[in-house]
């Protein structure tokens, strides 16, 4: 009789021992996909701000760019205007010279503005590189919030239902997470 309880005793803790066992497991995870969703929203946010940020620093420069564009386009037309006109006068005019000094000195803004310009674009292409790698960051880092979330959630489900197979339901979708996750900091896909 009494060894027949005592085995039936050490039957129910084994069972009790291992239900403690996953579910522990499954706090871990839980603490840890918690963890990676966290960072994931910080990281995200981040590298969101960081895309808009380096999208209006770009259009600022290109706007720039528009801006010497037009001035540049002016002096040459002014260049023109001016050549036209000194050749219009007669050949021993005194205005001649200084017709030449304008057009000389137009024609110099006009190369400063096109060298300032090619200036302006390789800024506004880097800060597109910027913005462009911001998002390529950034998206990984969004896909790792919902896959975490639902992998989280799924978890409190299966504690408080005290289901195993809900646990390991949510253990591939918070690897897809992780995944996510860790394409987030290193962009290998």
């Amino acid at each position: 009789g009494s060894c027949g309880s005592t085995y039936l005793d050490s039957g129910q803790s084994m069972s009790e021992e291992k239900k403690k066992t996953w579910i522990n497991h499954m706090a871990l995870v839980t603490v840890i996909l918690a963890v990676c969703a966290t960072l994931s929203t910080f990281k995200g946010g981040s590298y969101s701000t960081q895309s808009v940020i380096s999208q209006a620093l770009a259009s600022d420069q290109w706007a720039f760019f528009q801006a010497k564009s037009t001035k540049q386009h002016l002096y040459e037309l002014q260049v023109e205007s001016l050549r036209l006109q000194a050749l219009a006068l007669p050949a021993d005019s005194p205005a001649a010279a200084a017709y030449d000094r304008k057009i000389a000195d137009d024609a110099q803004k006009v190369a400063r503005y096109e060298h300032e310009k090619k200036d302006i674009e390789a800024k506004a292409r880097q800060l597109e590189e910027q913005r462009d790698l911001a998002k390529q960051h950034g998206k990984p880092f969004g896909m790792a919030v919902m896959f975490l979330q639902v992998a989280i959630l799924l978890n409190s489900i299966a504690g408080l239902m005290k289901a195993q197979k809900i646990w390991w339901a949510a253990l591939p979708v918070g690897a897809t997470g992780l995944v996510f996750f860790l394409n987030g900091f290193f962009a290998f896909f």
